[in-house]
C-alpha cells in the first residue's frame, strides 16, 4: 500500500548579527532592542554589556560635582578638592553650581569663590560693611590727593596764581587757574575723598574700581551706586579713605553712619565664557519684576556693577522673551542661555557691545538645566518632547528611540563619545539612558537616578540620589560585584501574514566564568515570558537553544544573565505555515 508522503515545511534562518540599540517603540526594526539593562553599544555591531561601575565613597550631606584639573565636591559645606579639604567652609546646603574661571571655582548660591592654585586665596564675592562716627570728606583728584580750595563764591577771585582751586557756587563746580591761559578752567571729573574709622576694614574687603552701594554720606550725589576709584588705609592711624565721583564742596568732618556693599545679582543660571562670568534671572528683586541677562567686568568675578565706560566694564540685559529661564551653557564661544520656548545667544563684544540674538525653537525643559552637554562639538539637553542636538541653528531631535514614554528632570554627562542621560519617568522611576553620538545609537543601562556628573581624566563621576561617588568606569573604588543585564527584542516575524513556529535559537556569545544567561519567549502578546533554555559558557562559543515548538503568528525573545557578556550573533530557525 502506497501511502502519499507529505513535504516538510520549508524552514528560515533569520540572523541577527548586528545589534543597534534601544528603540522602545511598537516596531522596533531587526537588531533593535525593545528594553536593555546593562548593555552598551561599546563593541558594536556586537552587544556587550557595560563597564562595571565602582563606589569611591558615600557622602552624608553632598551638594555637587565639577570638574577641573581634579575632583571636586561639596561634602558637609566643606569643598574637597582632589579629594582634600580645603579652607572654603560654611558652605549652605543648597544644591550648588560651581563655575570654573581660570584657577578659581566660584560656587552659587553662596557666591563663594576657591583659588585651587592657590590654597590661602578663597572667600565671599560680595562685602557688606558698616561703619559710625566721624566722616571727614574733602574735594581731591583721582588719586585722593586733596585740593587745598583757596577760595569760594559766586564770582571769581582777584590775582589768584597758578594752580588756585576756586570753588564756584553759583554753578557748583570747582575751577583750577592757569597762568599760562589766564584763565579759570572748570575741573571736569570732581572726586571727593571720604575718611572712615574702619580700622583697616575697607581696604581688607574693597578693592580700588569695584562697583558698590554706598549710603549714609552726608552728601546725597555720593550715595548709590558708584565706583572706588581709589581707597587705602590712613598712615599711622586707624582710618580708612575712598575716592568716589562727586562734589562734597570744601572740607568737613560730619557724625554718620555709612555702609559699604559689592553686591552680585541674583541668578538662576551662571557659565563663563570669554573670561567672564554670565548669568540670567527671571523673577522679583528687590520689588522689581526682572527678566535679564548679566556679565561680571572682565576676568573679575566679584564686581557685576562696575561701570567706567570701558569694554571691560560690566553688563545687563533685559530680555522680551516671556517664562523661566531653564539652562545656560558656554558653547562655541558664546554664552547661550535657555527658555522651554526660546534660545538667547550672546555675541561677545570685544568693544563691550555685546548683543542678544533670539531664537524661537525647542529650548531647555524646565527642571532639565544640567541635562545640557557638549560632547564632541555638539551640544545635547533634554526638551520637553524629545531629546536634541544642537550646532548653533535649530535643534535637531534625536530621541526617537525612547518612543513615547515622557520624561524630565534629566541630568547629562558626556565621556568618550557618549552622553549620559539620567531622567524620571511619568511613573516616578528613574532611567540612566547612554546615546553613543559616533554610532547613533540608544541604550538603557539601568534605574541610576543620578545628581551630578563630572568627567576627570580617564574618568566619569557621578553623585546618585544615594549619596554615592560612582566611578562609571570602575576605575577607583570598590567595584561592582555583580552586573545583571538583559534585553528584549521586538515582536519577530510580525511581517508574515502566515502562522509560524519558533525550532531554535542559536546564538554566539562569550561569558566570563561566573556568568550565566536564560532564554524566555512571548508568544503573540501575551504578556507571559515562558522559559526556553539556560546557557553556561566559558570564553566564546555557538549555543544552540532547542524550542518546543509552539504556533503563533509573532513572538520576542528575551536574554537575560549576570556577568559580562559579548553577543556576535542571534539566529532564529523559522516554520512558516498555513495563514490559518
Amino acid at each position: 500500500m502506497r501511502v502519499p508522503s507529505i513535504p516538510p515545511s520549508p524552514t528560515q534562518r533569520l540572523l541577527t548579527d548586528a545589534f543597534r540599540g534601544y528603540n522602545h517603540t511598537l516596531t522596533p526594526a531587526d537588531g533593535e532592542l525593545y528594553d536593555t539593562e546593562n548593555l552598551s553599544a561599546e563593541d558594536f555591531p556586537a552587544l556587550s554589556t557595560r563597564k562595571r561601575r565602582a563606589v569611591k565613597k558615600t557622602f552624608t550631606a553632598p551638594g555637587g560635582l565639577k570638574e577641573k584639573d581634579a575632583l571636586c565636591y561639596v561634602e558637609n559645606g566643606t569643598l574637597y578638592v582632589n579629594d582634600l579639604p580645603t579652607g572654603l567652609t560654611g558652605l549652605s546646603s543648597a544644591p550648588k553650581q560651581m563655575v570654573s574661571m581660570g584657577a578659581y571655582l566660584v560656587i552659587f548660591p553662596d557666591r563663594r569663590y576657591y583659588n585651587t592654585a592657590d590654597p590661602t586665596d578663597f572667600g565671599a564675592l560680595e562685602a557688606t560693611f558698616t561703619v559710625s562716627g566721624l566722616i571727614r570728606y574733602a574735594p581731591c583728584d583721582l588719586d585722593g590727593h586733596e585740593y587745598s580750595i583757596r577760595t569760594s563764591g559766586g564770582s571769581a577771585p582777584e590775582n589768584p596764581t597758578n594752580g588756585d582751586i576756586w570753588l564756584d557756587t553759583a554753578s557748583n563746580t570747582l575751577n583750577r587757574y592757569s597762568d599760562a591761559a589766564g584763565i579759570w578752567t572748570g575741573i571736569e571729573t570732581v572726586y571727593t575723598r571720604v575718611t572712615l574709622p574702619s580700622q583697616g576694614q575697607v581696604p581688607a574687603q574693597f578693592r580700588a574700581f569695584d562697583g558698590v552701594s554706598i549710603s549714609g554720606l552726608a552728601f546725597d550725589q555720593l550715595n548709590g551706586d558708584k565706583l572706588l576709584y581709589a581707597l587705602g588705609g590712613e598712615t599711622g592711624t586707624t582710618d580708612d579713605y575712598l575716592v568716589l565721583v562727586g562734589l562734597c564742596g570744601t572740607a568737613a568732618t560730619v557724625e554718620g553712619s555709612v555702609t559699604l556693599e559689592r553686591r552680585v545679582p541674583e541668578m538662576d543660571y551662571v557659565v563663563e565664557c570669554q573670561n567672564r562670568l554670565w548669568g540670567c534671572f527671571y523673577g522679583h528683586d528687590g520689588g522689581k519684576t526682572l527678566n535679564e541677562i548679566y556679565c561680571c567686568a572682565l576676568g573679575d568675578f566679584k564686581n557685576w556693577r562696575q561701570y567706567q565706560g570701558l569694554s571691560t566694564d560690566s553688563w545687563t540685559a533685559s530680555v522680551g522673551s516671556d517664562g523661566q529661564w531653564t539652562g545656560a551653557v558656554s558653547y562655541l564661544g558664546h554664552p547661550v542661555f535657555f527658555k522651554e520656548n526660546r534660545v538667547h545667544t550672546v555675541t561677545v563684544s570685544a568693544v563691550g557691545a555685546h548683543r542678544i540674538d533670539e531664537t524661537a525653537c525647542t529650548g531647555v525643559q524646565k527642571g532639565s538645566g544640567k541635562s545640557l552637554c557638549v560632547v564632541g562639538d555638539t551640544l545635547y539637553y533634554k526638551g520637553r518632547s524629545d531629546v536634541f542636538a544642537w550646532q548653533g541653528g535649530f535643534p535637531t531631535p534625536i530621541g526617537q528611540a525612547l518612543g513615547d514614554a515622557r520624561y524630565s528632570n534629566a541630568v547629562g554627562g558626556a565621556y568618550g563619545g557618549n552622553y549620559y542621560l539620567s531622567m524620571q519617568g511619568e511613573d516616578g522611576a528613574w532611567n540612566l539612558f547612554v546615546f553613543d553620538t559616533k554610532k547613533a545609537l540608544w541604550y538603557r543601562e539601568d534605574s541610576l537616578h543620578a545628581l551630578d556628573f563630572a568627567a576627570v581624566g580617564d574618568e566619569l563621576w557621578c553623585l546618585d540620589a544615594d549619596n554615592r561617588l560612582l566611578a562609571m568606569n570602575g576605575t577607583e573604588g570598590t567595584p561592582e560585584t555583580a552586573l545583571p543585564w538583559r534585553f528584549e527584542t521586538g515582536r519577530l516575524t510580525f511581517e508574515y501574514p502566515d502562522r509560524k513556529y519558533l525550532g531554535r535559537c542559536d546564538l554566539r556569545l562569550s561569558m566570563d566564568s561566573t556568568g550565566w544567561a536564560q532564554v524566555f519567549l512571548e508568544y503573540d502578546s501575551s504578556g507571559e515570558w515562558l522559559p526556553g533554555g539556560y546557557i553556561r559558557l566559558t570564553g566564546t562559543g555557538s549555543v544552540s537553544v532547542p524550542i518546543r515548538p509552539r504556533r503563533c503568528d509573532h513572538f520576542r525573545i528575551c536574554l537575560e544573565g549576570e556577568g559580562e557578556m559579548k553577543l556576535f550573533s542571534l539566529t532564529r530557525v523559522i516554520e512558516v505555515g498555513s495563514d490559518g
